[in-house]
């Protein structure tokens, strides 16, 4: 998984992982998000294939997590935080 960070945006792409080791990195990123980050854009892709991108828009549940935003990009979600 790759981070980068804009300000209270943050961006993950998890390219290349499993389901279960993306399911696995964001959560535990999740709960140990500073306080300060607001946004989270998820890069998953989407030509490779629909897993990662169904796991972070149905099965991944976090508290933090206020809501999930399908942007017009296939390939990302984005994840609007509850403040920390």
């Amino acid at each position: 998984m790759t981070e980068y960070r804009h300000g209270s945006v943050v961006e993950l792409d998890i390219h290349g992982e499993t389901r279960e080791s993306a399911m696995h990195l964001l959560t535990h990123w999740l709960s140990h998000t500073p306080a300060d980050v607001q946004e989270v854009r998820v890069i998953h892709g989407c030509h490779g294939g629909t897993v990662l991108r169904d796991m972070v828009r149905r099965q991944l549940k976090h508290p933090r997590i206020a809501s999930k935003l399908i942007t017009l990009n296939p390939g990302e979600t984005r994840l609007i935080l509850k403040k920390g």
